[in-house]
């Protein structure tokens, strides 16, 4: 197996350490690394699995309403220290198997779409296909976040079909307007910036923009539905 597209650092070898109680011989680290390096693929898997459903989505309403409803695709893999952060922080045992039966996100796709509508639009199509099986469902658009987030949230399992076996692996799924987007990634630098204390005052007018980026969206979706679109 190509193992290229997940590339371990020291500090991801030493944290390996952490999954067993002894102290490990070289060989036991170096298998553990191996299985989480395939686990990770078949997360991969399930993620290419999703991104063409949802390609193929936008590829049959574009060739229907002459427009593009997803504005972009991006993929991401949790990498091993969040991971563990995770685990320990929900107190579960720190193994590959843990992480498997207990964590949702260990990867995800967000979908940024063209108008809040095409949200929901995209989401019922992707869960009406008779290989999607639903989990969990977050909307953070009909009940935001007390920071103003917002943003649907899917919890998915999807097969992946591999050389001698099928996989049902569980994906979380982000779906999202432009203006949503935007807002959670400067949000996301404004808050998280080091060595800056985040005041209320602060917050407040964070808040006050996702206010203002929900009303573009509402005007948004009233001009769509004049265009006809």
């Amino acid at each position: 197996m190509n193992n290229s597209f997940y590339s371990f650092s020291e500090n991801d070898r030493k944290l390996f350490e952490i999954f067993f109680s002894d102290n490990p011989e070289a060989t036991e680290i170096r298998t553990a690394m191996q299985s989480f390096t395939r686990l990770m693929a078949y997360y991969k898997c399930a993620m290419m699995e999703l991104e063409t459903k949802f390609n193929v989505l936008n590829e049959e309403f574009s060739l229907r309403h002459d427009r593009t409803p997803i504005s972009a695709i991006k993929t991401r893999l949790k990498k091993l220290d969040s991971i563990i952060r995770k685990l320990s922080k929900k107190d579960i045992p720190l193994s590959l198997n843990s992480l498997e039966d207990n964590l949702n996100d260990i990867a995800g796709i967000r979908i940024i779409c063209s108008f809040e509508r095409d949200v929901y639009m995209l989401a019922d199509a992707l869960l009406s296909q008779d290989d999607i099986t639903l989990i969990e469902t977050k909307d953070y658009i009909k009940s935001p976040k007390p920071n103003g987030y917002r943003s649907l949230h899917l919890i998915v399992s999807v097969p992946i079909f591999l050389l001698h076996e099928k996989r049902s692996m569980r994906v979380e799924i982000q779906l999202r307007t432009i203006a949503m987007d935007s807002w959670a990634a400067l949000e996301h630098q404004l808050k998280y910036k080091k060595d800056i204390n985040f005041t209320e005052d602060m917050a407040n007018d964070l808040y006050l923009c996702s206010q203002l980026s929900a009303e573009l969206d509402k005007r948004m979706d009233s001009l769509r539905e004049k265009v006809n679109i």
